[in-house]
């Protein structure tokens, strides 16, 4: 009877995990490509006015790196009429890189996890949803308070893990894309995906405990 609990408890921790990471890597490949959330910063931010472009320019070569980017493609990186240096270049391979990684992760973790949560039907608990969501809410809470005290230190960081060189450093004479895309704008994607992630876990989180009520309903 241990074993069998042990079991179910160990299926429930991975099935939670599977759901977070699922969550995490839906909201970050969302939230890429989210194309309003630029179009709302860059009238916000007044990025034509900072990068001396045309709003119909700063889109177009907008547009060009999201569709560089998505998943399976396998197109080389060009700008409609901005340069590119040969480290601008690697830099952005390996951007893409990361990107499909999540885009990947959330293609397999999809079924995955539908998979897993017929199979919990079998228990009649849900334990993994209060896994999930709570493994969910701890990670965006913890980076956020980061990113509260300094997201500048946070960005610095997150690339200097992320990346084994120093191509991100853009030189906007070499690089001017880097013109058109502000700290601010990658700091306003980080807050999205932090809403996104919390939003997925509060549901896991509500849908568990709305199961709970149901079944003290059902003894009473």
């Amino acid at each position: 009877m241990a074993a069998s609990k042990n079991k179910h408890l160990l299926f429930h921790l991975i099935l939670g995990l599977v759901l977070c990471l699922l969550i995490i890597s839906a909201a970050v490949t969302f939230t890429l490509n989210f194309r309003p959330l630029y179009h709302l910063d860059m009238h916000l931010l007044d990025i034509p006015g900072l990068s001396g472009f045309s709003e119909s320019e700063i889109l177009e070569n907008y547009n060009a790196l999201i569709d560089y980017n998505r998943l399976f493609n396998h197109e080389p990186l060009h700008f409609p009429t901005l340069a590119m240096s040969e480290t601008g270049r690697i830099h952005f391979e390996e951007v893409k890189r990361v990107f499909d990684l999540f885009g990947y992760l959330t293609l397999i973790l999809l079924p995955a996890g539908l998979i897993g949560m017929i199979i919990a039907r079998r228990f009649r608990q849900r334990t993994y949803l209060r896994v999930a969501g709570i493994l969910g809410l701890l990670i965006p809470v913890g980076l956020g308070a980061a990113v509260a005290v300094s997201w500048d230190k946070v960005f610095v960081l997150f690339h200097e893990l992320v990346f084994r060189n120093d191509f991100w450093i853009f030189d906007e004479v070499t690089d001017p894309v880097i013109l058109i895309l502000p700290d601010t704008f990658f700091l306003h994607c980080a807050v999205m995906i932090f809403a996104l992630v919390i939003i997925g876990s509060l549901i896991c989180l509500r849908l568990s405990f709305a199961k709970k009520s149901s079944n003290q309903h059902k003894s009473h």
